[in-house]
């Protein structure tokens, strides 16, 4: 009996943490606890929990006096709607959740065995960082979690979650999975801090400033989800599991939808506007023709003349990838590139078809983007559409004009089936630039050069800019009515669903980081 009383007592211990005033400390700061994230984020009564028991094994600086069972990390495992998923959750009234050697080795335990049975792993970041009182072995502890990181990316989905600090090394292993989630005004991330900062820049920023969710979100594109509140946050982590497959040898899930597959939008044939000039929101086009409320939008805030994100199509999963014409006229810039090429190869890795939505005049011409690199970063996404083996959909709407187009999914570098509307300008580049190369001698020597020169642009776009001369060619498959858009996306991923296709044998590719 003693024996049974034993167990209570450390059960007890475990689960009081850090004890009542640190608890109540976190709700006071608008944070759940550890254990209260877990259960939000897990179908009801399905979590088990591993090494609750584990202590750390410090006897330095007093340390061997303060022993807590769990030693600042609940680690388990569970389900989301049915499905299997890991978890580590951080506990930021045990230690401030700092990391000892012990606590990364109860992390390193559920991703081996995430990696073992090929299942999620979502981890719930909370943690003033390395526990200074270990020294190198929470470094190395650090390192070993970073390792497995690296292992499993492409073979099992890996959810980062920082809700509440993230600093110094610790960032390293959100920034190498999948996806990261931030809570706004109570979470942050940063590799140096403020202080660090202004000693060595003189700069002055706040924490909010430097690694808060929204310059997370916006600014750096690190974050690639902002949520209000912690239980929102576990809503939405929740939400985009429905999405994935739980490893890289399965296809996703299949949801039931009353959606009607054949489904025609006759507005849509009034989206696109008459004057090429003209922006639209291609958001309006992708919402009208994927399932009833199954757009999950990435990176919403980063890099907005790109859109990505998941939705569902008769109730199978693609990954949305579109130009946005309403934002920088849906230019490719170096911020959209490298968004783009992310989802994309993510999407591969996980068996995720994807379909592209086309509307770019090219690239952003500029010093600043030339001096950045936007040659490397623009071959990123050109890198991951030819490397990607998934079925791929490709839509011209209206611009594709000249490396832009090649990039953008085009038959060329595998699309699988591409089509255009009869809006869609397909040309090396648009009717006013080419003309002004071409024509330039019977321009200047013209009685009436204006003149002229609209003639000549009106003879260029009927010749080039448009999708007939791409389909005489057979780099357009057809050209289409906008509302059978849902229609023929349906149909085409209907008979890709059994593709196969393969790169040549090599250790990894050497993509232009």
């Amino acid at each position: 009996m003693d024996q049974f009383k034993r167990l209570e007592e450390l059960n007890r211990l475990a689960e009081e943490a850090g004890g009542k005033a640190r608890i109540e400390r976190q709700h006071k700061a608008g944070k759940l606890t550890a254990r209260e994230r877990v259960h939000v984020l897990l179908d009801e009564g399905s979590f088990v929990e591993t090494d609750k028991f584990v202590v750390h094994q410090c006897t330095d600086f007093g340390m061997e006096k303060r022993k807590i069972p769990g030693d600042g990390v609940v680690t388990g495992y569970g389900t989301i709607d049915g499905r299997l998923v890991f978890v580590f959750s951080q506990d930021f009234t045990v230690f401030g959740g700092s990391l000892s050697g012990a606590y990364a080795k109860k992390i390193c335990k559920i991703m081996d065995l995430a990696a073992k049975v090929g299942a999620p792993v979502i981890g719930l970041n909370d943690s003033g960082g390395a526990r200074i009182q270990e020294g190198v072995v929470s470094l190395a502890g650090y390192a070993d979690i970073f390792l497995r990181n690296t292992l499993c990316s492409g073979v099992i989905p890996q959810i980062s979650a920082i809700m509440g600090p993230c600093a110094g090394g610790a960032v390293y292993s959100p920034a190498i999975t999948d996806f990261i989630f931030m809570v706004e005004g109570t979470s942050y991330m940063f590799v140096t801090g403020p202080d660090v900062i202004k000693t060595v820049t003189h700069e002055e920023v706040t924490k909010e400033e430097l690694g808060g969710a929204r310059t997370h979100a916006s600014v750096s594109g690190v974050a690639h989800f902002t949520a209000p509140n912690d239980y929102e946050c576990l809503m939405q982590i929740r939400r985009l599991i429905s999405y994935l497959p739980s490893n890289n040898a399965e296809d996703p899930p299949v949801q039931e939808t009353d959606d009607d597959p054949w489904r025609e939008n006759e507005e849509l044939d009034r989206l696109i506007p008459e004057d090429p000039e003209k922006p639209y929101d291609i958001k309006d086009l992708i919402i009208t023709v994927v399932d009833r409320d199954s757009f999950m939008e990435v990176h919403a805030d980063y890099a907005q003349n790109i859109v990505v994100g998941f939705a569902r199509f008769n109730g199978r999963v693609v990954g949305i990838v579109a130009n946005q014409p309403a934002v920088l006229a849906g230019c490719l810039d170096i911020n959209a590139s490298v968004k783009g090429a992310r989802f994309v190869r993510f999407c591969d890795a996980f068996n995720i078809p994807i379909v592209t939505f086309v509307d770019v005049p090219g690239f952003l011409p500029g010093t600043e983007q030339e001096y950045g690199g936007i040659i490397r970063h623009g071959a990123k996404l050109l890198y991951a559409f030819c490397e990607a083996t998934v079925p791929k959909i490709t839509i011209i709407t209206r611009k594709a004009y000249g490396g832009a187009y090649d990039v953008m999914s085009s038959k060329h570098i595998r699309g699988d089936v591409n089509l255009a509307y009869p809006t869609a300008e397909i040309a090396v580049m648009g009717p006013e630039g080419a003309v002004n190369i071409i024509f330039r001698n019977e321009i200047q020597e013209a009685e009436d050069p204006e003149a002229t020169r609209q003639k000549l642009v009106a003879q260029y776009r009927e010749t080039f800019a448009n999708p007939w001369k791409a389909a005489e060619l057979g780099y357009v498959d057809e050209v289409i009515r906008p509302s059978l858009t849902r229609v023929r996306i349906i149909q085409s991923l209907e008979m890709l669903k059994d593709k196969r296709d393969e790169n040549p044998p090599k250790k990894h590719g050497n993509i232009p980081l």
